[in-house]
């Protein structure tokens, strides 16, 4: 029993959660206790990580400080890229609109969505804390990043004197880590309940919003890999097939893995092979993987705008604008959760008093979803490695006329 893994055991969920839901729903809705449980703890994880990673993160890109301009390229990049990415996820959702008909409900406990008449005075005043214990309390997401930021900041900027709140920020997040893998042990139970609860009220037409939403979700992922990451490599003039014999291994082992850290040694040794010099892989690849994460960018605005779709919200243009900045601030620096993508959505909904149903039966297609976006967000920093090594005046070798694969 111990050798199944947590994916499969969300899988066996999900698939219980759907039979259940199907066959005896009288029983099944008598468990949305069991989803809430999941789904409370699931918001316990969100303040302290996102203080804890972004603060250790920021303090320690002081070292950019002393990489000067590769670090300013990289920032960049990465912001331009990303932003893209986000851009390409709402455009996907709002074209497609697979969360239509599903008809997710909020519970007691979530408000309404503030009203888009707000103006940009109103929310720009809002995204600033007066206290940053209220803003944890009231799940303030985007306040607790902005106060994040301006902290980590601080703590760079006075360097060594630091060190111990800095070493506190390390250890509170290595602590969220494995406080979220212990609620993690639960995902397979409130999965199922989330699944069947949805299932006995809705019907099967969830089923069908869901398959919309990998398809959309792929389809849109291999669009940002041919056209965005595509047109990056002409215009960087970047030799493909070298390229594509250098992040082959990487991607297929984040592909078949769904673990960014997995395929990141072959992805600095092959990187390094393809002609980046040591110093640009060794700084741009791991600052990529908290700073440049486009797979998942793209899936978190796609997600959380289906979720609103599932709930029948339609968010304003202003409104998805505000959510994409929201994402793209809190999707930095926690590349080493488990299953990170489902606390940054969960944080969204709750910022955007969305209902948190929809983190829990997306949870059910995480491992779907989670072999593209990882696989982008490899491939995305190894070619990272080499933009920034080109803008840096480094000239790759010309691809040999007749290559084959090594032994």
């Amino acid at each position: 029993m111990r050798r199944i893994s947590l994916t499969t055991w969300i899988f066996l969920g999900m698939a219980g959660g759907i039979l259940l839901g199907e066959v005896a729903p009288d029983v099944a809705r008598q468990l949305a206790p069991v989803s809430n449980i999941f789904l409370r703890l699931i918001k316990s994880i969100i303040a302290p990580l996102l203080f804890g990673t972004l603060v250790a993160g920021i303090a320690g890109a002081g070292s950019m400080r002393s990489m000067g301009r590769i670090g300013l390229k990289a920032i960049i990049y990465f912001e331009v890229v990303t932003t893209i990415a986000l851009v390409l996820g709402l455009a996907a959702v709002n074209l497609v609109r697979p969360g239509a008909g599903m008809r997710l409900e909020k519970t007691a406990a979530e408000t309404a969505l503030p009203k888009s008449a707000a103006s940009l005075s109103e929310v720009l005043e809002h995204t600033f804390p007066t206290s940053i214990l209220d803003a944890m309390a009231r799940g303030e997401v985007l306040q607790i990043v902005v106060f994040c930021f301006l902290f980590g900041a601080a703590c760079a900027a006075i360097g060594a004197r630091a060190a111990p709140v800095v070493a506190f920020a390390e250890s509170v997040a290595e602590v969220m880590f494995r406080y979220t893998k212990y609620v993690m042990y639960l995902a397979p139970f409130g999965v199922a309940a989330a699944i069947a609860v949805t299932v006995a009220s809705k019907g099967r037409e969830v089923l069908v919003g869901l398959g919309k939403v990998i398809l959309t979700m792929y389809a849109a992922q291999i669009l940002f890999v041919a056209g965005v990451l595509g047109a990056v490599v002409l215009v960087a003039r970047i030799p493909l097939r070298r390229f594509y014999h250098a992040v082959r291994e990487p991607f297929l082992i984040a592909f078949s893995t769904a673990s960014s850290g997995a395929a990141l040694p072959q992805a600095l040794q092959n990187m390094e092979s393809f002609g980046v010099p040591k110093h640009i892989v060794g700084f741009v690849m791991p600052t990529g993987y908290s700073f440049n994460l486009e797979g998942t960018t793209l899936y978190l605005s796609l997600a959380s705008v289906f979720v609103a779709q599932a709930a029948g919200i339609e968010l304003s243009v202003s409104q998805q604008v505000i959510m994409m900045l929201t994402l793209m601030l809190t999707s930095k620096g926690v590349a080493g959760v488990p299953r990170a993508s489902l606390v940054i959505l969960a944080g969204t909904l709750a910022t955007f008093q969305l209902p948190m149903e929809g983190a829990a039966v997306l949870l059910g297609i995480d491992a779907l979803m989670d072999m593209a976006r990882t696989s982008v967000n490899v491939l995305g920093n190894c070619l990272a490695t080499a933009v920034i090594a080109r803008w840096e005046g480094v000239s790759f070798p010309a691809p040999l006329a007749r290559s084959s694969p090594p032994e």
